[in-house]
């Protein structure tokens, strides 16, 4: 069955991307007078008969959309569900460039992915295509300033920005400290030429990378004085309070509470002073140099997204006493119980997560290939699903859920096609809980419950200016490319 159901589909995504056309049975429609759309959800996909061919049936796929002129960006193994709701059966959800697709074209689209899906005996496989832009997500904005992020940026071209990932020994007999991020962070192809980057000449001059870019800088500035102001007035509101209350018992707790805004208000304060005096130039934020990028490609073989750079840290930047080593700040965005119950969100799901001392989750070890592919995880909903963590310059801590059979990218130049690659798609917790990720987010690195490393965020897609799936590279694979440039490296070890 075809169907043109434009516009309805997808309602509930955070972009609420517009449907194009899909096949397989009508979803149901709510009438009446009181009528509601029910947000729909897309549900990852970790367990079906299809993964162990779908490199082979997804080349077929899109090599069929390239045929016919179909401008396509993504295709996405996914099922879809009402909120709460059974999810369906496994759909291709591809992505086509908004208003580039016509309802006939998409029909005869469906028509022959169809086919290439029965010929390999998955006749009740559907397509589903949507209007929808991939970005690699660098961008100016920082909405959500924490200690423990490092928005990064080139020093000629501090308005781009991104986040450091995870930081690096060189070797055991090494004191070189290296932080991971993606290249078009501190080498934006914007302005340098992407080509291998080695800083082996100490003639030659050197990139270096700032802790914080123009806008994370500023915007830093301005979240302390905002959250100094509001303090101040908690402070006067208690004081008040506690003089009408006089010798009241009540008025305990008005004390307390007095007692905290005051400190925060000291602390904040301090930091502003350290921030002002120390990191106000942009020569004053450097915080290393970028010693290795290649350039940004898809691999040989694996059709894997490259695009990471090593920057050399200037050691004396660094307070190595109180160096935390590669954590992620949990922080309070999402509190402390309600964090534990969404990693724990069926009661036949197998988790170890506990909320850390401090928010502050260590990272450690990789997720390999096999519990990507298959995760022993369930979500709410008791299916199958990788959950997982990231803390990103725009979007801050959240929480998503991986799919195990990765999604097709497709990038374009001025002349054509530009590259196509395999990535690892995460989608958003819930219909609730909005995008995983974010413009600026680029860098970002994705753990799971146990700070165990899934991947390097490298993008997204959605409608205009939200992200409906964001994309990973895999750390497994990308660790391998490291050690060939750095055979020695490893993860910057945990303080005993």
């Amino acid at each position: 069955m075809f169907l043109n159901e434009a516009g309805g589909n997808f309602y509930g995504f955070p972009s609420n991307p517009i449907s194009v056309y899909r096949t397989g049975d009508a979803w149901p429609v709510p009438k009446g007078p009181q009528a509601q759309r029910v947000p729909r959800e897309a549900r990852p996909v970790c367990n079906h008969p299809i993964q162990a061919v779908w490199h082979t049936v997804g080349v077929q796929v899109y090599k069929f959309l390239d045929s016919i002129e179909v401008k396509w960006s993504t295709v996405d193994p996914v099922r879809f569900a009402e909120e709460g709701g059974e999810a369906g059966p496994l759909y291709l959800w591809v992505g086509v460039d908004p208003r580039s697709l016509s309802l006939d074209g998409a029909k005869a689209a469906a028509v022959g992915c169809k086919r290439i899906l029965a010929d390999a005996q998955f006749p009740d496989v559907e397509i589903a295509f949507r209007e929808s832009i991939f970005a690699r997500s660098i961008g100016p904005q920082l909405l959500d300033y924490t200690p423990s992020v490092d928005p990064t940026a080139d020093l000629h071209t501090p308005h781009l920005e991104g986040t450091g990932a995870l930081y690096l020994r060189e070797s055991s007999q090494s004191k070189r400290v290296f932080l991971l991020t993606a290249r078009h962070v501190p080498l934006p192809l914007s302005a340098h030429l992407n080509k291998l980057y080695a800083y082996e000449d100490t003639s030659q001059p050197r990139h270096e990378a700032l802790i914080l870019g123009s806008n994370a800088y500023q915007y830093a500035l301005e979240a302390m004085t905002g959250k100094i102001r509001r303090e101040l007035i908690l402070v006067d509101y208690y004081k008040m309070e506690l003089a009408a209350l006089g010798e009241a018992v009540e008025g305990e707790n008005t004390m307390g509470k007095l007692t905290e805004a005051e400190m925060t208000v000291t602390a904040v304060d301090e930091f502003h002073g350290k921030i002002t005096n120390h990191w106000s130039t942009v020569s004053q934020r450097v915080l290393g140099y970028v010693v290795y990028a290649p350039p940004v490609s898809v691999s040989t073989g694996p059709k894997k997204f490259k695009d990471w750079a090593l920057i050399d840290l200037y050691l004396d930047k660094i307070d190595w006493d109180g160096f935390k080593c590669n954590v992620i700040y949990l922080g309070n965005k999402i509190p402390a119980d309600d964090f534990v119950l969404k990693m724990h969100p069926h009661p036949e799901g197998r988790s170890s997560f506990k909320f850390p001392i401090g928010g502050l989750l260590q990272v450690k070890e990789v997720v390999k290939e096999n519990e990507i592919r298959q995760p022993t995880q369930l979500d709410k909903n008791g299916e199958e699903c990788l959950l997982v963590i990231k803390n990103g310059k725009s979007t801050g801590v959240t929480i998503g859920r991986g799919t195990g059979i990765e999604s097709f990218i497709r990038e374009y130049d001025d002349y054509g096609i530009q590259s196509t690659s395999m990535e690892v798609a995460v989608y958003s917790y819930s219909h609730t809980d909005g995008a995983f990720s974010a413009s600026g987010d680029s860098g970002s690195i994705v753990v799971d419950g146990l700070g165990r490393i899934v991947g390097l965020l490298t993008g997204g897609t959605g409608a205009i200016d939200s992200t409906d799936v964001t994309y990973l590279t895999s750390y497994f694979w990308l660790e391998e490319r490291i050690k060939q440039a750095f055979p020695n490296s490893y993860l910057y070890p945990i303080k005993a």
